[in-house]
């Protein structure tokens, strides 16, 4: 792409108004989109149509939906891959496996990236795993994402914190087996992955206290992929992801 990419920011709360505040010290050009509910009697079509429309006139080349996860999603995505806008949304990717492949069909034909905010897949540990064992199968994989604060988003913690440490293990370590995943609210803060290979500890990351730019990273990927760089963080990823998410619910 040859021009710096325009954002649009849909969402209203902390997360949006950060991306703001950030895309901004990266010089990016930024808007809000307002009125972005679907109203009481809007049909889906309208809904999609009045999005689409909107993101057209602001002629933004990214939409970042700064949003929670519900069935608005699907049909945001939808909108502004009509419209021909890429596409970031948040974790958790939670649309069935049905919608996920309609919406790649669909974004591949108008040639539009929709991209998965794994974040912490930046870290420069997890990039060095990749490097390092991506390759390898005799290794287990083990993680913990606990928050001391309660739980203000209504996602379960499976979903909301172990949909990063899942996506750890999928893009850095896919052959390794699964050993542990820990997640939840109001307990002792903690924010840890690690390998082993024999009941022996390998590699751990401890990103509790991270202070890597891994936002301003993805962001630097995500413009990359627009001019035809790699970009591993779309919805084959979210799939795989939302797979193994599925798996340990049906094991509690």
């Amino acid at each position: 792409m040859a021009k710096v990419p325009f954002y649009a920011i849909l969402g209203r709360g902390r997360w949006a108004s950060r991306m703001h505040g950030i895309l901004a010290r990266e010089r990016r050009r930024t808007i809000s989109l307002e009125q972005t509910r679907r109203g009481p009697a809007e049909s889906e079509s309208d809904y999609k149509s009045r999005l689409r429309d909107a993101l057209t006139a602001t002629g933004t080349h990214i939409a970042w939906l700064c949003l929670a996860p519900g069935p608005h999603i699907r049909l945001i995505v939808e909108a502004a891959v009509s419209a021909g806008v890429h596409v970031v949304v948040e974790k958790p990717w939670l649309c069935s496996r049905t919608e996920t492949d309609a919406l790649l069909a669909l974004s591949r034909a108008a040639g539009c990236l929709v991209a998965i905010h794994y974040e912490y897949c930046l870290l420069e540990g997890v990039e060095a795993w990749r490097r390092d064992f991506h390759q390898r199968a005799d290794l287990s994989f083990r993680g913990r994402f606990l928050l001391r604060r309660p739980d203000h988003s209504g996602i379960p913690a499976i979903d909301n914190l172990g949909a990063h440490l899942l996506a750890i293990r999928a893009y850095a370590v896919p052959r390794s087996a699964l050993a542990e995943i820990q997640c939840g609210y109001e307990l002792p803060d903690e924010r840890r992955v690690s390998v082993e290979k024999s009941g022996e500890n390998v590699a751990s990351i401890d990103f509790l206290a991270n202070k890597e730019p891994i936002v301003q990273r993805f962001i630097a990927r995500l413009e990359a992929a627009l001019d035809g760089a790699d970009f591993p963080f779309d919805l084959g990823l979210a799939e795989r992801v939302a797979d193994e998410v599925a798996s340990l619910k049906g094991k509690t």
